[in-house]
This record gives C-alpha cells, sequence and structure tokens, in this order.
C-alpha cells in the first residue's frame, strides 16, 4: 500500500457539510506513513470541525485504511477550510489594531485616516470595524446604508470606499438601529468578519477599529489576530490617559506589541488669536507613552478637514500628520 493508493481511496468520501467529496474540495492537506508504526497520518480540511460530520468521516477513513487496507494506525488533523481561507491565515498581512481605553477619543477617525493614509502611500489596505456597540467608520467613510452581498462562493462581499476593503455591524442591522448583542453573538460576526468575508488577496494591511475598553472583542481578537500590533489612542485629559493606559497594559498581557500612542484632539488652533488651544488640557499622551515604555507617535489638532467629513488630504495638516503615521506604521509593523 502507499500514499497514491490511500489518496485514491479517501479523496472519494464527502464532507457530509458541503455534500462534495474531498477531491473536489482539495480537502487532503497532507498524507505520511510511518513505517515503524505502520500509521497513516493525514492534515484533511473540511467545512466544519468538532461535530458529528467529523466524526462520521474519521470513522468512515479508519475503515479505509486500518480495516480495508490492514494498517495498525492512523492519525486525522482535521482544519476548518474558512479558516485556513480566512484573512487571519494570510501570512502576507500586517495587523493594526487601533485601541483606546474609552469612547469619544476619535479611535475610528484615527483608524479610517490611517487606512485612507496607507491607500494614498499605494498599499492595499482593509478595514474591519469592530467597534459594535458604537460604529462609526461607514458615517467618516461617507458611505450610504446597503446591506451584505454575498459570492457565488457564499463569502460575504467588503463593501469599498476610498480604496480601502472594509466590513462593518452598521450594514448587518437596520440604518440608525443599535446592535444589541451579547458576547457569544459578538464572537460570532468577529468570526464572520475575519473567516467568511472574500478579502482580497493582495490585502497588506488590516486595520481593526477596536471597542473601548478592555471586553470579550478583546479576546477574540487575540485569538483570530495574535500577531497584531496595537496603536493606542488617547486625548490629552487625564481620564482619557488614565484608561488608555490600562487597555495598553491588557494588549501587553495579550502578548500584543504596542507600537506607540496618538494624542488626538491635542490643541485646537484659535484663528484669532493663532496661537494653539489646549481644550482637553495637556500631557495625556505623554503619560501614557511614558508608562507603557513607548513613543509618543502623533499629536493631532482639532479641526475640520477642507475636502471631506472627516478624511483629511495631504495638503492639509492633519493629512500630513497622518501620511507619516502611515511610514511609520510600515516601517514598524
Amino acid at each position: 500500500m502507499n500514499i497514491s493508493e490511500i489518496r485514491a481511496r479517501v479523496e472519494m468520501l464527502v464532507d457530509e457539510a458541503t455534500g462534495k467529496t474531498l477531491k473536489e474540495t482539495g480537502a487532503i492537506k497532507h498524507i505520511g506513513i510511518d513505517p515503524e508504526k505502520y500509521t497513516v497520518i493525514m492534515i484533511i480540511s473540511i467545512a466544519k470541525t468538532g461535530g458529528e460530520e467529523e466524526k462520521n468521516l474519521l470513522r468512515q477513513i479508519a475503515r479505509i485504511t486500518k480495516v480495508e487496507m490492514g494498517f495498525r494506525g492512523l492519525k486525522v488533523q482535521f482544519e476548518e477550510t474558512r479558516k485556513l481561507e480566512g484573512i487571519g491565515s494570510n501570512q502576507k498581512v500586517k495587523f493594526i489594531i487601533i485601541a483606546s481605553g474609552k469612547g469619544g477619543v476619535g479611535k475610528s477617525t484615527v483608524a479610517c485616516n490611517l487606512a485612507y493614509a496607507l491607500v494614498r502611500q499605494n498599499k492595499k489596505v482593509g478595514l474591519i470595524d469592530a467597534d459594535v456597540y458604537g460604529s462609526s467608520v461607514p458615517k467618516i467613510l461617507e458611505m450610504e446604508h446597503k446591506h451584505p452581498r454575498a459570492s457565488a462562493d457564499q463569502k460575504i462581499l467588503p463593501f469599498r470606499a476610498h480604496g480601502i476593503e472594509l466590513v462593518s455591524t452598521e450594514f448587518f442591522a437596520g440604518e440608525g438601529v443599535p446592535v444589541i448583542w451579547r458576547g457569544a453573538m459578538l464572537n460570532s460576526m468577529m468570526n464572520h468578519f475575519f473567516y467568511d468575508v472574500k478579502w482580497s488577496k493582495d490585502l497588506e494591511y488590516m486595520i481593526i477599529d477596536s471597542p473601548p475598553g478592555t471586553g470579550d472583542i478583546m479576546l477574540d481578537l487575540k485569538n483570530l489576530a495574535p500577531t497584531a500590533s496595537v496603536l493606542i489612542v488617547t486625548t490629552p485629559h487625564p481620564s482619557a490617559s488614565e484608561v488608555a493606559t490600562k487597555a495598553g497594559i491588557a494588549f501587553r498581557k495579550l502578548k500584543h506589541e504596542i507600537l506607540g500612542v496618538i494624542e488626538n484632539m491635542s490643541h485646537y488652533l484659535n484663528p484669532a488669536t493663532n496661537e494653539k488651544d489646549f481644550i482637553f488640557g495637556k500631557g495625556g499622551g505623554e503619560k501614557v507613552a511614558e508608562t507603557l515604555g513607548v513613543e509618543l507617535l502623533a499629536k493631532i489638532p482639532i479641526n475640520q478637514p477642507k475636502h471631506h467629513l472627516s478624511l483629511f488630504e495631504p495638503d492639509e495638516e492633519t493629512g500630513r500628520i497622518y501620511a507619516e503615521l502611515a511610514t511609520f506604521v510600515q516601517l514598524k509593523a
């Protein structure tokens, strides 16, 4: 008995979750034989792991290899197809989590502008709006509310805006309807965003707009994007900087790299006096950076974009700040 014979027999079996043979789905990723133990070793990709479908398939493979072909042992590692094909398994994509300790610090605006700045630097960028309860990415990107569409292979097609591919919970609810979900539903949605969206295969960066605080989604992101780097967003105010520090410490405990700190709403350039007004105080960004032992990467002022609702172009001061931040991310992430 050789590997070709084993493959020919096993690939005719059907993955019950799809109704297709293992040959049709290209499910058999590896077949080997341990000659000393006379054991077959296999890695097989199936649509659903951990259920009755997997158990039934394992029994059928065991019957073929051990009963009919005479091998003494069998070791099968089943992997879930959607996870193998999901964005999280793409080794070329760099994941950047935009995080904060509390809401209202402009985290989503930073996420969108960083994504936009990377696109302007000819990078292929995706954006996951994981801020489920406070989703604002579609509005920042000036998008109309639309329901998501599916591809021929039943994958969710990402939306596109300003050259950015994105998904958001906003599109899965009615316009203006709040999302009222508990932990299990949040986990399910995050899994959909990572495993069931037909992201472009040439994406280079995935920006994740995470919710404020240290809740369920932070833990989900550790499993879904374990190699992600983090940018911490705060305002200069002590209340914001204190909880931003806690968020940074939490991400570090989860073994994420903290790239640096961004102080948003740093100051307002008063047109009457041409001087900086520090509306929310001073020093918050420096304090967070010092406590976490990282660099304060940018101080972003309060102002209104010239050309968009919330996006800044290179001919604006804030647009230049985001361009520098995008360059930094490419060097360090």
